[in-house]
């Protein structure tokens, strides 16, 4: 490996204690953002499986455009935790300001298409009549908000690439809490508001949300870790803004071809009945869960990896990726094994149908026996983004996940259930794991030393792969 500066390297304490302050709450975070939508199908579920298939389908139509536009927020990430480790405050407070703007151009199109589009999209999955009628509602609410949605992803992301993953988390688990409150009265009709049904679910999560994002933004108005979006720059374009869009494309497409692939899998799976798109359902919202380590670890790993290479210390950035990869594959580990032993328990929170249970059981162990690997996938991935690569992301994993998908539709045809199903991850995720393993190693050997006595960010700060 090369050496990229003649600092002192930050002891293996220091990097432990960096890494868990940055992955500690990125996973206490994205636990609470995970419990919001658990919450809403176990709120939901009371009202009968076909308002918890209508939402369950919903969902899926709006993670696939909350997972393209909030895509943005990684390659906001990237570029502001290079830049702040290079010391350039105001570049940071541009990038933030270029970033929200871009947040809102993009996203109020998308959410104007999808109110309006919203029934032709939900009769693609062939659902039943009423499940249908549930789901257009819901989606339309939810598209209706999208602009909330992504620029909260936004927002957070430009706190987290300045080192500070505690506010959003703080501010999370308050929205959580005004969440579980307002879901539950607006589709019940409690405490004097009106009785929505499965709808209200989707309004309860918006306004708790909505509240979240004006306590970010009036974070970054104030100022943390001496980054404030106060002041000029509210004007898209420019130098700053096609930095955001060249290293922000490639990840948005791996979510176009990520989110693309599995909102075709649950599309293929509704024709299977009612039964099978609500345990694919609650497997997504376990999948959510169990993941949330490894996407910790992996945001912290992004994070000191990008501000190594603006500090021009890409040996600390490299200890903290294998730190974090140690852990998130230990933690995963341990969450398999429970998942393996309590499969069907854990379907029984969301479900007391045996036709959900059982399929849904066989599923999420198939899905534990990989999560190991999925950890690997997640780190070392996040390490690549991080030295500025998005576009070696976008081919493999996005590829990897297509792969995975068309597989599992094979399974389908030839008549598999849920479990071998998601079995196809078993095969596809090792060989992704490994090859960002590669790519960043090979990045991390092959990157030349900055002259001798040279300070600030190194001459290109987007991309220092080869």
């Amino acid at each position: 490996m090369t050496s990229t500066t003649t600092a002192t390297p930050l002891s293996t304490g220091a990097r432990r204690k960096l890494v868990l302050a940055l992955a500690l709450p990125v996973i206490a975070e994205n636990l609470l953002e995970a419990l919001m939508q658990v919450v809403d199908s176990y709120l939901v579920s009371g009202l009968g499986d076909e308002a918890l298939a209508g939402v369950g389908g919903a969902l899926q139509v709006l993670f696939f455009l909350l997972a393209v536009l909030g895509s943005l927020s990684i390659g906001v990430s990237v570029l502001v935790s290079q830049v702040f480790g290079a010391g350039d405050l105001p570049g940071v407070a541009r990038l933030a300001r270029q970033a929200l703007l871009l947040t809102a151009v993009l996203s109020v199109p998308v959410a104007i298409l999808g109110y309006l589009l919203a029934g032709p999209v939900i009769g693609l999955f062939g659902m039943d009549a009423e499940v249908a009628r549930i789901a257009t509602s819901y989606l339309k609410v939810t598209m209706a908000t999208i602009v909330v949605l992504v620029g909260l992803y936004t927002a957070g992301g430009v706190l987290r690439g300045i080192g500070d993953t505690r506010s959003p988390m703080l501010i999370t688990a308050l929205a959580n809490v005004l969440n579980v409150v307002l879901a539950y009265a607006l589709i019940h009709g409690s405490f004097g508001l009106p009785a929505l049904g499965a709808v209200g679910s989707a309004w309860g999560t918006f306004i708790a949300r909505a509240i979240a994002l004006a306590l970010m933004l009036a974070l970054l108005v104030k100022g943390r870790n001496g980054v404030s979006i106060r002041g000029r720059g509210w004007r898209l374009g420019g130098d700053t803004s096609a930095r955001i869009w060249k290293i922000s494309a490639p990840a948005v497409l791996e979510q176009v071809l990520t989110s693309g692939a599995f909102l075709f899998l649950a599309a293929v799976i509704a024709h299977l009945g009612t039964a099978s798109l609500a345990a694919h359902r609650v497997v997504q919202n376990a999948m959510s869960i169990f993941f949330l380590t490894g996407i910790g670890f992996s945001t912290a790993a992004m994070v000191l990896v990008g501000q190594s290479v603006g500090a021009q210390r890409i040996h600390d950035g490299v200890a903290a990726l294998r730190l974090a990869t140690r852990w998130a594959v230990g933690a995963l580990a341990v969450q398999a094994v429970v998942v393996l032993v309590f499969a069907p328990q854990i379907m029984g929170l969301f479900a007391d149908d045996p036709s959900v249970i059982g399929p849904g059981a066989d599923a999420l162990r198939m899905l534990a026996l990989a999560q190991p690997f999925w950890a690997v996938l997640f780190v070392q991935s996040a390490g690549v983004r991080g030295t500025g690569n998005t576009r070696w992301p976008l081919v493999v994993t996005g590829s990897g996940m297509v792969v995975m998908v068309l597989l599992s539709y094979l399974a389908m045809r030839a008549g598999g259930g849920l479990g071998l199903t998601w079995s196809t991850g078993l095969v596809v995720v090792p060989v992704v794991g490994a090859l960002h393993w590669w790519r960043f190693r090979r990045t991390v050997a092959d990157r030349p030393a900055p002259p001798a006595g040279a300070t600030g960010p190194h001459p290109d700060t987007q991309e220092v792969s080869p």
